[in-house]
């Protein structure tokens, strides 16, 4: 995911009214003071660090999420069997936590 201008607006102003068009932001809500295009910037790079970050967590869920986890869990209890456990540590090590 790309982090846009208007995602650092939504962080810095949540309630702010404002349009964009044509690589120009037209701020609306004059109790809001409009963000400078520095401050922007900043909050685009630190929107778009904190995402990266989590690159791994994506990457782990994905794959959990194709695990029949449940059934794993209930056979390797019945079959005294790790099955489950080594699943989830392989899916561990392909994508570290930095």
């Amino acid at each position: 995911m790309i982090i846009t201008t208007g995602d650092a607006i939504l962080s810095l102003h949540p309630t702010a009214k404002w349009s964009f068009t044509e690589n120009t932001v037209t701020w609306n809500s004059g109790d809001i003071t409009e963000p400078t295009a520095l401050e922007l910037s900043n909050e685009v790079t630190r929107l778009q660090a904190a995402y990266d970050a989590l690159e791994y967590s994506r990457l782990r869920k994905a794959k959990y999420d194709l695990l029949n986890q449940d059934e794993m869990r209930f056979d390797d209890q019945v079959n005294s069997t790790t099955t489950w456990v080594d699943a989830i540590n392989a899916i561990k090590a392909a994508h570290p936590k930095p």
